[in-house]
């Protein structure tokens, strides 16, 4: 049994288009409450000295739903962006939390892009707390990125191919850390979420709630499970 909290917490919150539809609303509306529920988590995690968070803010597959709301989602990237940027011009960011966007980028807006890229350049060298954004995210496209680029070194020279191993694999991923806890709401699956990096996180399933339903409470309800199981890695 393990006495400590998780330092590493990945999310998958699922069930916000499910939530909507049972409110009587248009599905993509309950990404909107979905965001809400984030920025709350957000501080309860930070209330209980969580030092990294990953969340999957959209799969590849999201971005290849309807029209109208893959730009609902991509309005909600964008209002985080502008209002992270404006208030750190203001000087009203308190913590210093480093930020990164994960994912296919290149297959959203230019604008949008430029902002994220931004966060990411202002925060680099914040150490307080981690918060990785997966946006346009696939488990299989982020092996294969890192294959390529793996692949790439080695056509270059600058790998020996015989010396590749599980550590220069993980060096070439989008994200180097490990979860130690995974939640996911809704479902019972994992979804392609971090293949490599999840292989002895534990994982929890909220099967039962939606996304837009997760409360502190329930925070606080996975961070006693986790205690009390008994991590081997394996062994």
């Amino acid at each position: 049994m393990t006495s400590d909290k998780p330092i590493h917490i990945a999310v998958i919150p699922d069930g916000n288009r499910r939530f909507a539809k049972s409110k009587g609303k248009l599905a993509w509306k309950g990404h909107e409450e979905g965001a809400k529920v984030f920025e709350n988590f957000l501080e309860w995690c930070k209330e209980e000295g969580i030092k990294e968070i990953t969340f999957w803010a959209a799969s590849t597959e999201n971005v290849s739903r309807d029209k109208q709301e893959v730009d609902f989602l991509i309005g909600l990237f964008d209002k985080f962006c502008n209002r992270y940027l404006t208030d750190h011009h203001k000087g009203k960011i308190k913590d210093k939390a480093r930020i990164r966007f994960i994912g296919n980028l290149e297959q959203l807006p230019a604008e949008l892009v430029e902002k994220m890229k931004k966060i990411k350049e202002i925060t680099k060298d914040y150490s307080d707390y981690k918060l990785n954004l997966l946006v346009n995210y696939g488990g299989r496209w982020e092996i294969i990125q890192a294959a390529k680029s793996i692949a790439r070194e080695a056509v270059a020279g600058k790998i020996n191919v015989d010396n590749i191993d599980s550590e220069t694999f993980q060096k070439h991923l989008a994200l180097d850390s490990e979860p130690d806890l995974i939640i996911r709401t809704s479902e019972q699956r994992l979804s392609g979420l971090l293949p490599w990096q999840g292989i002895y996180s534990e994982i929890i399933f909220l099967k039962d709630k939606f996304w837009p339903e997760f409360t502190k409470e329930d925070l606080k309800k996975c961070l006693d499970e986790y205690a009390e199981r008994k991590r081997r890695f394996g062994k």
